[in-house]
């Protein structure tokens, strides 16, 4: 019997942030409401906060520079100004609450997060920090509704397009700071991100922190469907539209399309032993894939061309890392785009006990395996019998048990 280690759907929802002008909480609750989650149900879930007399959740259709969408103002209704919480008040806020788990557990995860960035910025615990703006209601308002939105609308996948953090000098309770914001800055380390596209603040920690807790990939690896498009209106005005595009479609997923980075160097003047372990370390540096090409350089001296794979965020350790184990003093660097059947590994029950298979699944619905080769020389080297006799044994076991069984794969139906 073939058991699945993960189950693979046809289609998938997934839900697409573009912050070419930034993201706060209030575009965010905008975008949300504009793709799709009633009003009402906002309103009903964040009065389970008990916080309901001290703000107002201003809802209107809006405009910038001709695109419509919905702009959304939590005003504060209380006269006493906000405390300055900690994340212990935060969180006994969210247990007084009859919000659903899923929905504190979403909304605690981004509280979190953004304690820990502020206390590495200001080099105290996460116990000592005191939010001071994110700590506001408006501010609680625009993260939960944030965590509310999102179990409504239930992606499958969440991903993102690079984020647009703006220029200048934002003032905060600490006086002048930098855009973006240190917290900002911090939430976003790995994230692909866009400067001086804006003049102003673009993106906000509140909306930092929403990107960083829930966007789960910044390149989608499947084709996207679009079935419905929102906008959130931001109050501000730049030069460009202020608003944060929120998309909900779905993938299919009998071929991935991945965009990478692939950065590729010649070497003619190191030793070939040297190779195995430059492989090595890129792999643990984040490689996804690294090989070799024989080629002829100028004054036709042979050499190597080493080429790497790999996502965006890891593109410069990888660079340092050909510099440091490798002979060459230079790197070319380009962007590619892969595509790929989908695959998943499973593992087989054969004579020689489980053995992992990779299956993949081809576009018109027919699908090919192959067994795993480390398991296969394994238990050749351990059963003392030859690795051809072991694979051929092995992928006839496989052979008959997957005709039998593959009718109850989803995916492969």
């Amino acid at each position: 019997m073939i058991d699945d280690e993960k189950s693979l759907e046809s289609e998938r929802k997934v839900l697409l942030y573009e912050c070419f002008s930034g993201i706060s909480g209030d575009m965010h609750l905008g975008a949300l409401i504009d793709v799709g989650v009633p009003e009402s149900h906002l309103r009903d879930e964040l009065d389970k906060l008990q916080l309901s007399s001290e703000f107002d959740l201003q809802v209107k259709k809006a405009k910038k520079q001709g695109i419509s969408g919905t702009y959304v103002n939590v005003a504060l209704t209380s006269t006493k100004s906000s405390p300055h919480r900690r994340l212990k008040d935060i969180e006994e806020i969210y247990q007084r609450s009859s919000l659903s788990d899923s929905t504190l557990q979403r909304c605690l995860k981004m509280f979190t997060n953004l304690a820990e960035v502020e206390a590495k910025v200001h080099n105290v615990s996460v116990q000592e920090i005191h939010f001071h703006e994110v700590g506001a209601v408006d501010a609680i308002v625009d993260i939960t509704a944030a965590a509310i939105g999102l179990e409504y609308l239930n992606p499958d996948v969440i991903q993102g397009t690079p984020v647009e953090l703006g220029s200048g000098w934002v003032k905060c309770a600490h006086g002048l700071m930098p855009v973006p914001a240190p917290a900002t800055a911090e939430l976003l380390v790995d994230v692909p991100t866009q400067r001086d596209g804006v003049k102003g603040e673009a993106t906000t920690p509140t909306g930092a922190t929403i990107l960083k807790s829930n966007v789960q990939s910044w390149s989608s690896p499947y084709p996207v469907e679009m079935k419905k498009v929102g906008y959130g209106i931001g109050y501000k005005d730049f030069e460009r539209p202020n608003v944060l595009r929120l998309s909900l479609g779905t993938i299919s997923e009998s071929v991935q399309i991945e965009s990478n980075r692939l950065i590729e160097c010649n070497v003619d003047d190191m030793s070939p032993e040297a190779f195995e372990p430059l492989f090595d370390r890129l792999f643990e540096k984040g490689a996804k894939d690294v090989f070799i090409s024989p080629i002829t350089m100028k004054r036709s001296r042979l050499g190597t061309k080493v080429s790497v794979l790999c996502d965006i965020t890891q593109e410069k350790s990888l660079i340092n890392c050909l510099f440091e184990n490798s002979s060459t003093i230079g790197v070319r660097i380009s962007s590619v785009e892969k595509q790929m059947l989908a695959r998943e590994i499973k593992k087989a029950h054969t004579r020689y006990g489980d053995v992992q298979v990779k299956v993949s699944r081809l576009p018109d619905g027919s699908f090919r395996w192959k067994s795993e080769h480390r398991d296969v020389a394994k238990i050749a080297e351990q059963q003392k019998i030859p690795y051809i006799r072991v694979k051929d044994e092995i992928d006839q076991d496989i052979a008959a048990d997957f005709d039998s069984v593959k009718k109850s794969i989803q995916w492969l139906n």
